[in-house]
């Protein structure tokens, strides 16, 4: 093993690092950052390299879209094509250590939208990590702050491993999802602490610029993660086009998050064999600029592009040793018969209560394929809301009699087992007196 060491030396490191890092052969290399801060643009790994943050390290990328022209992505994701630091078809590749990254979202942010709740991000951000059909992964205790966009994004990888590695992003950035697994094969996520105001640990499986799915999601277990999101903290979808099965969230802890668990089929890919089991949630309302609003469970199919892909089925589902506390609903929904079938849920103590919003006395179904279409800024933003012309955020639908403790519209072969939910009494304005509704 060869290893070339950089300490901080001021000014701008790219050329330093990625230098260091063009050096790797068939055998390992270990580029190791030395404490203190190394400012840099875009970086792209190679096969057998380690880039590895020592204490004290802090990666510190330009705040400039430009910076990360060099080295472009394959995968588009909300516009952006670039990363801070990316790989392609790169095996036994690694990042490690206990320093940091810092990645200065905020300046790319535009303003505030106060209505929403929520910073306008700018039209193109990196992602903060690409890597996309690489094998052998691993990513180890180092910490990441103020991604401007997606943090850590996998595509078609298989054989990767993430392992106490902390994100904190800013709550009020849109689309800045933690770990987003898409269409990968063979992966462990165990002892990470996410923050972010998106997704927290997200699976997906996407589409190419070419109409290509990356692949599909298999085999794939997160487990003894800590996780707070201002959207859906353990989530599958909402990009479905290729299918997910095999998939475990076990032992977790949800904080002061808006969902805590989540499966949304939308584009063709079926959903199957899935289990959450041992976690803890506290589910709370968010402003409407916010997919969701305080629900322990959500389950839900749309047609995103119904003229041409009906949504993929959702089946085999496992909900078990749940509890915690929600603002919310449990929520189950699939638009046709169908959809959403055997689904187990056992052992669930949950306390519902009321949120400061009243956001969560509506369902929520975005995205729908209203948010698939551009529209006046007054008007909303693409892929986060629309307004119809009653002036209501598309897809926030009311419940039928008020919000119950568990919804289910058109999921077939639904089992409930030893399921507690605690209401309070009176009742608040909005809820429904019966506690279970079924359509």
């Amino acid at each position: 093993m060869q290893e070339i060491r950089i300490p901080a030396a001021g000014g701008d490191a790219t050329t330093r690092i990625q230098g260091a890092i063009r050096t790797a052969a068939s055998t390992q290399l270990v580029v190791i950052l030395e404490a203190g801060t190394h400012i840099c643009g875009g970086l792209e790994l190679i096969s057998n390299v380690e880039l590895r943050l020592e204490d004290g390290a802090v990666l510190q990328f330009l705040p400039d879209y430009d910076a990360y022209a060099a080295h472009p992505v394959r995968v588009i994701a909300e516009d952006s094509d670039r990363a801070m630091i990316s790989a392609a078809h790169a095996r036994n590749i690694a990042i490690t250590g206990k320093g940091r990254i810092v990645c200065g979202g905020k300046h790319f942010a535009t303003g505030e939208d106060a209505e929403m709740g929520t910073l306008t991000p700018a039209t193109h951000r990196p992602r903060l990590l690409v890597l996309d059909s690489c094998t052998q992964v691993t990513l180890s205790e180092f910490s990441v702050t103020d991604s401007p966009m997606w943090t850590l994004h996998f595509v078609n990888c298989e054989g990767l491993s993430i392992n106490d590695v902390r994100v904190e992003n800013a709550l009020t950035m849109p689309n800045t999802d933690g770990i987003v697994i898409d269409g990968c094969r063979d992966v462990t996520v165990s002892r990470c602490d996410i923050s972010t105001a998106d997704d927290g640990i997200v699976l997906k499986t996407s589409c190419r610029p070419d109409g290509t799915v990356v692949g599909a999601c298999e085999g794939i277990e997160v487990a003894d993660c800590r996780v707070r999101s201002h959207s859906c903290a353990l989530k599958i979808g909402t990009e479905s086009f290729g299918d997910f099965r095999d998939i475990t969230f076990r032992n977790c802890q949800v904080i002061a998050s808006n969902r805590g668990l989540g499966i949304f089929s939308r584009d063709g890919g079926v959903v199957e064999n899935v289990r959450f089991s041992d976690i803890s949630l506290d589910c709370r309302e968010t402003p409407p600029g916010f997919w969701g609003s305080g629900e322990a469970l959500t389950i839900n199919l749309v047609d995103r592009r119904p003229e041409t892909t009906p949504a993929g089925r959702i089946s085999g589902v496992i909900i078990e040793n749940i509890s915690g506390s929600m603002e919310g609903a449990i929520n189950l929904y699939s638009e046709r018969r169908g959809g959403i079938e055997n689904i187990e849920m056992r052992t669930v103590a949950l306390h519902q209560r009321p949120g400061a919003y009243g956001t969560a006395l509506c369902y929520d179904l975005r995205p729908t394929p209203a948010d698939l279409a551009e529209a006046p800024a007054s008007e909303g933003r693409a892929n986060a809301w629309r307004k119809g012309a009653d002036g209501r955020v598309i897809g926030l639908v009311d419940y039928p009699g008020g919000m119950p403790a568990v919804f289910a519209c058109n999921a077939e072969d639904l089992r409930l087992e030893n399921i507690a939910i605690e209401r309070p009494e009176p009742l608040p304005p909005g809820f429904n007196p019966e506690a279970i509704v079924s359509v």
